[in-house]
């Protein structure tokens, strides 16, 4: 795993506590931080996959 795959899966994870946070306490706002922290963790993730193909995809 590269540095984007792992701190993507953070992100995404820290977003999906945020989210439920919000859910729990009721407060809408919190809830929609956490949405956006997932959607910016999983496409950091993405880009993590993408740059370990090109990687991969290069020593073959």
């Amino acid at each position: 795993m590269n540095k984007d795959q792992v701190q993507g899966t953070l992100k995404d994870a820290a977003g999906k506590l945020q989210e439920t946070a919000g859910w729990v306490l009721r407060n809408n706002r919190l809830q929609r931080q956490g949405v956006r922290t997932q959607v910016h963790g999983q496409a950091q993730r993405a880009v993590g996959d993408i740059k370990a193909i090109v990687k991969n995809v290069s020593k073959a």
